[in-house]
């Protein structure tokens, strides 16, 4: 990954694309059962770090409460956001159960299937609508 500047934004350049992807994703445990303390945190905190590098995503903030789990991620254009978020959450549940920490309920699993993810950064959606409309469109003209 390659990083150009632009006016103080900074856009991940590769060989066939200059992208400026950002997702605010949100876990929550499995029943929003309150089951996080400082050690389980810092050890999803961790594993999510792991899982980023290996691919290709960076961590721009994280942080949680006693049921969920803010990240706000940076990533390439070949990713999907489910693949993101399969990859983070079922590797994050699997190491948690195997540093002996108790899921929810006693259960197999540590999240809920669902997730929140929005789209992050850029202009705000009113400047792109006016921008997109006053491109100037060809009228009746035949390319030369």
């Amino acid at each position: 990954m390659l990083v150009c500047t632009n006016n103080n934004m900074k856009y991940r350049r590769e060989r066939h694309s200059v992208t400026d992807l950002k997702v605010h994703l949100v876990c929550v445990t499995k029943y929003r059962d309150e089951i996080f303390s400082e050690p389980e945190l810092t050890l999803i905190e961790m594993v999510f770090h792991d899982v980023a590098k290996k691919m290709n995503m960076q961590i721009l903030e994280i942080n949680a409460e006693k049921e969920h789990f803010h990240a706000l991620i940076e990533y390439p254009p070949k990713l999907s956001v489910s693949k993101m978020v399969n990859a983070l959450k079922g590797v994050s549940s699997r190491r948690y159960g195997q540093v002996g920490f108790k899921k929810p309920r006693g259960g197999k699993a540590l999240w809920s299937p669902s997730y929140f993810a929005v789209s992050v950064g850029g202009a705000p959606i009113e400047v792109l609508i006016k921008y997109i409309k006053e491109q100037q469109r060809p009228r009746n003209e035949k390319p030369s």
